[in-house]
């Protein structure tokens, strides 16, 4: 299993990369936070850490093949004016009361979205449904990780509206792709979170706050480098593609002073607990007896070309 492959698209004028956090960073996410899980809970997570890393990406695969997915990634914060996270309702009966659910949906529904899923995990726990839980475990990684992104937090979501189209798969995929190996991933144990949607809205607006210097940083040094600064070219898969240098990567991660590592590391800290959350929640099952994973670990998924996907990959 080699998670270090990152599948890139050809366009002409920046470089393109598929998957939130990448394929690479969902997975290293994933993967990092059982090793923060306590004991009763490593029987079953360690044993299935491959599947827990590879099926990380499933909710992005889903996007192209199941309509009301993609919305579940993201939410435009800003779309709902400076008091957004006054106004919009923490709880997903509530927000549909107040705004038309078609509208929510239109401009995300991330956090709402993440605790319905943290939610059945717990009942998959508490039916000890060996199936389900590493299923909604690898999806929830998932959706927590998109969360502490800032690019999904607002409507200028790659840049579009700045003129800095790109910018979503740089922050999020290049940087990881580039650096991460250096990073310090350990965030201790897991903890119990004991207002799980108060903990979510408040990732949302942490990640919100760093929109600006994301944008801002990335601007300036566009100022400072030429485009055959800037950019290089690399062959994946057989084809030759324009990515981000490492030199322009590099300054843009010190520039940040470490960003994108401290999001990385919050997501898996934020990973480890809530499943861990899920898990007392759920009675605290025993994990250990629990036979090897016998469904096929690939989630089968058939793109429909009728779904529409905002392009927050499709840079």
């Amino acid at each position: 299993m080699n998670f270090l492959i990152i599948p890139f698209l050809i366009f002409p004028f920046f470089p393109v990369q598929i998957s939130f956090w990448g394929f690479y960073g969902h997975a290293l996410l994933n993967r990092q936070a059982v090793f923060s899980l306590p004991p009763e809970m490593l029987p079953l997570y360690k044993r299935e850490l491959r599947f827990i890393s590879e099926n990380a990406v499933n909710p992005d695969r889903r996007r192209y093949a199941v309509k009301g997915e993609a919305e579940k990634h993201y939410i435009d914060l800003d779309h709902y004016g400076d008091s957004a996270l006054y106004k919009l309702p923490k709880y997903w009966a509530e927000a549909i009361q107040k705004y038309p659910e078609d509208s929510l949906r239109a401009h995300g529904i991330g956090p709402w979205s993440a605790y319905l899923t943290f939610f059945s995990l717990t009942k998959a726990f508490a039916a000890k449904d060996k199936t389900a839980i590493l299923r909604l475990s690898a999806d929830l990684g998932h959706y927590l990780g998109d969360l502490n992104v800032p690019l999904h937090t607002t409507k200028n979501y790659n840049g579009q509206l700045t003129g800095q189209a790109g910018i979503h798969g740089f922050w999020e995929s290049r940087v990881p792709e580039l650096l991460a190996k250096n990073y310090s991933f350990w965030v201790g144990k897991a903890t119990y979170v004991s207002d799980p949607q108060q903990a979510l809205w408040e990732t949302v607006a942490r990640a919100h706050l760093q929109v600006d210097s994301v944008l801002r940083i990335e601007k300036i040094l566009s100022l400072q480098f030429p485009p055959d600064q800037k950019y290089s070219y690399e062959e994946r898969n057989g084809v030759t593609v324009r990515v981000y240098s490492r030199e322009f990567t590099e300054a843009y991660s010190l520039a940040l002073d470490g960003q994108v590592e401290r999001q990385m590391k919050r997501s898996v800290k934020m990973i480890a607990d809530f499943w861990y959350t899920a898990w007392v929640n759920g009675g605290q099952p025993e994990l250990g007896n629990f036979s090897t994973l016998e469904t096929d670990e690939k989630e089968k998924v058939t793109p429909d070309p009728k779904i529409k996907v905002r392009g927050h990959d499709n840079h």
